[in-house]
């Protein structure tokens, strides 16, 4: 191992890094801190939890500290685009940990927080700007960031950008900068898109790859049950009642899943809670927070929700159900077992999964080892009951759609006036989004057959006389 004080760091960050309790580097570290001391562009491959954050933050803070060079208004020395607004915070979190003596000025810019704060973040320039790439082309398009004099830019988890739909961002964002730049750009996976991005924006980069997704993690104690479908329900509850779980991430491979095995733990009476990308900001940063607090016990989540989350004291991942990408089974049981622990993954495999099963050894490159079925706990909700549970949220969610984007050009009211309703309309304003408890209220009231179209009652008037007249429409 290469203790940091043999990298050739400032002592300021030295002295940060050993506050810390940290020695000895991570082999991420020590190939990618030279590397970015020495000003060279860098592809590098690691998965999360391989310390490759403090990788790129601590070479950003040396340079700071060495020589720091005045960003312009507006402007940035160095960038880190991030594809969650999560990731993001834990990146600004690093810089103000290790940066603590050298005081670097940064500025977060990110979706779901007011845009006004982080335009005057901006205002007089900053050493380092964390940004997510969507908010970052908006800032960029109005003026309010300037990133032609920024020297160093480094993608994080650039495999997650891929998969989030930003690489026409991040291609305009690269446009953007001076051509003599240094750029790193740090992914999980490789897969040929990120390829051709790096031969499209680095300069001879010099290729790190460390811990492939291929090594099996020794510190994991891996299993796997084979159970059909409908046996998985009560096996992860067992599983989350039997044994001595502090905080367990249980993975599904959809957003809706993740929510139907959250509302089955909730029956269950155990603390649970789902992150995926149909929550809003808000629920998901309340959500980690209660995760991190102890109140929420369970973190449902997909795989694109989870990436990024840095939470070192997770003993238990459960697979309720396996990836079809087998590569995504490491980074999921990399959950657990960090900063030096042990941890505990359990893989839930029914017949149509098998397939995925032997992809996985195929990886790791060795096999799972197969677990006993757990007895059938008590307490379990009926099955009937979770099915009634299912129907009510698919009925909720058909009830109260999710806002559609980008269905083009629209009539609508002119800038400053609200759209007029039409008299008698009792349709829900499209503005407001109904919740779920608004929604099952008003469909206890209007029960299973609710109108399909709404019709604008016809207006009466009154002659002299009291004669009934129908308007001219």
């Amino acid at each position: 191992m290469t203790e940091f004080k043999n990298l050739g760091l400032a002592d300021p960050i030295l002295r940060a890094v050993d506050a810390e309790g940290y020695t000895e580097a991570t082999p991420i570290q020590s190939k990618v801190i030279p590397a970015m001391l020495a000003g060279h562009d860098i592809l590098g491959t690691a998965q999360t939890g391989t310390g490759k954050t403090a990788a790129f933050v601590l070479p950003l803070l040396h340079r700071i500290a060495e020589d720091r060079v005045p960003a312009q208004p507006k402007g940035c020395t160095a960038l880190i685009l991030a594809p969650t607004r999560e990731l993001a915070a834990q990146i600004v979190d690093s810089i103000r940990t290790y940066g603590r003596h050298t005081r670097p000025t940064t500025a977060i810019i990110i979706g779901g927080a007011k845009a006004g704060q982080q335009i005057r973040a901006m205002a007089k320039g900053v050493d380092i700007l964390v940004a997510t790439p969507g908010r970052l082309i908006d800032l960029m398009g109005s003026g309010a960031v300037r990133i032609g004099g920024c020297s160093t830019v480094v993608l994080d988890e650039a495999d997650q950008m891929l998969d989030l739909g930003f690489m026409p961002a991040i291609k305009r964002i690269l446009a953007a900068m001076p051509r003599e730049r240094q750029t790193v750009l740090l992914s999980a996976t490789m897969p040929k898109q990120i390829r051709a991005l790096a031969n499209e924006f680095l300069t001879s980069p010099e290729s790190i790859a460390v811990a492939p997704a291929s090594r099996p993690i020794e510190k994991i104690d891996q299993s796997v049950i084979h159970v059909d479908r409908g046996g998985k329900a009560g096996q992860l509850v067992a599983i989350l009642r039997g044994e001595d779980v502090d905080r367990s991430i249980v993975f599904t491979r959809t957003k809706r899943g993740a929510d139907k095995v959250c509302r089955t733990l909730q029956a269950a009476g155990i603390d649970a809670a789902a992150i995926h990308g149909n929550k809003s900001q808000n629920q998901r940063e309340r959500t980690l927070k209660a995760f991190r607090a102890g109140t929420v016990r369970v973190l449902v989540a997909t795989d694109i929700a989870a990436r990024g989350i840095d939470i070192d004291d997770v003993s238990h991942v459960i697979n309720f159900e396996l990836p079809n990408v087998p590569e995504s089974y490491v980074h999921r049981i990399g959950r657990t077992a960090r900063a030096g622990r042990t941890g505990i993954a359990v893989s839930l495999c029914d017949g149509s999964e098998r397939a995925f099963l032997k992809d996985i050894e195929k990886v790791i490159g060795a096999s799972v080892p197969v677990r006993q079925r757990e007895p059938q706990p008590e307490g379990m909700p009926a099955p009937a009951l979770i099915a009634q549970m299912d129907r009510e949220a698919d009925r909720l969610e058909r009830a109260n759609p999710r806002p559609q984007h980008n269905r083009g050009p629209q009539r609508g009211p002119r800038p400053g006036k609200k759209p007029q309703r039409a008299h008698g309309d009792n349709r829900p304003d499209p503005r407001k989004r109904e919740t779920d408890e608004d929604a099952l209220a008003r469909l206890l009231v209007e029960g299973d057959q609710a109108p399909n179209k709404h019709k604008r009652p016809r207006r009466r008037r009154f002659k002299s006389g009291g004669q009934k007249v129908q308007n001219a429409r």
